[in-house]
């Protein structure tokens, strides 16, 4: 209860950071975020239509399909953290920070890539076109903050060309940039590390480790200098869960050797979560 509670702070809190990024940066000198929020900055800068009601219109649709084909957990923290944008967007002023447009481009994109990454981390998103981004990493494993970037980068520039205002798109094309950048450094589930364990408390590693769903391989160790057998265990995680088995390996053996390396690729049954 007290996990889920800190999660959904902490979803809350990327909400708020999210809306700062906006409403500090962004929407003073017009400039444009991705997605569903860009669209919505669009409609909102030429009509008379309010941005906070049309960023929150265009999630209920990506929400629901969501909440069928990633789960019901991952959209629930998803919808805390666009509830709590919209709130946030209507309490934070739209206010400049700084003058310079391209100076509110690059920390504009600062703070929803933090705000976002949080949200990811938490084990929601921010709404909008992550979920759709969330959806095309259960099939195909690429950094979801590279795949954002990608979408956004097209809608951004689409708008440049139906508004005729190159410096604006290519401005707001840096902030969707660095806004990937730091989701990427933020959320790290895409990154694959193997663990290579030599221990002497194989029984008791395995019970704690299998459930867990992850592979792992036991092979018979021989050391060089003691002729001692020992076993070692092999598995491949994401750097996300890496904190959790670390624990497990502590609790269980304190005395295990552990050899950590980054994994460059995967071929085969890997899990996705």
């Amino acid at each position: 209860m007290f996990k889920l509670l800190t999660k959904s702070v902490l979803v809350f809190i990327g909400g708020a950071i999210i809306a700062a990024g906006f409403n500090l940066f962004l929407i003073p000198h017009e400039l444009l975020s991705g997605g569903i929020s860009g669209v919505s900055m669009l409609i909102g800068y030429f009509t008379s239509l309010n941005f906070n009601f049309m960023y929150f219109a265009f999630n209920i649709p990506l929400l629901v399909a969501g909440w069928f084909m990633l789960g019901r957990r991952f959209i629930t923290f998803s919808i805390v953290n666009v509830i709590a944008t919209t709130w946030m967007l209507n309490l934070v002023p739209v206010t400049a920070v700084v003058v310079d447009p391209l100076l509110s481009s690059v920390f504009g994109g600062v703070l929803i890539g933090v705000g976002t990454g949080l949200a990811y981390r938490a084990g929601g998103s921010s709404g909008g076109l992550d979920i759709v981004a969330s959806i095309i990493t259960r099939y195909r494993d690429f950094p979801i903050g590279t795949i954002m970037a990608c979408m956004n980068g097209i809608i951004i520039m689409l708008a440049g060309y139906l508004n005729d205002d190159w410096n604006i798109a290519l401005i707001s094309v840096l902030s969707i940039y660095i806004t990937g950048k730091i989701i990427d450094l933020i959320h790290i589930g895409h990154v694959k590390v193997t663990l290579f364990i030599v221990t002497n408390e194989t029984d008791i590693m395995l019970k704690k480790l299998l459930p867990r769903q992850r592979g792992v391989t036991k092979i018979r160790t021989q050391g060089a200098f003691t002729d001692h057998e020992k076993d070692m265990l092999m598995t491949v995680t994401t750097k996300y869960e890496l904190d959790e088995i670390k624990q497990i390996i502590k609790d269980t053996d304190p005395k295990a050797f552990v050899n950590i390396v980054e994994t460059v690729g995967i071929m085969g049954s890997f899990r996705k979560n």
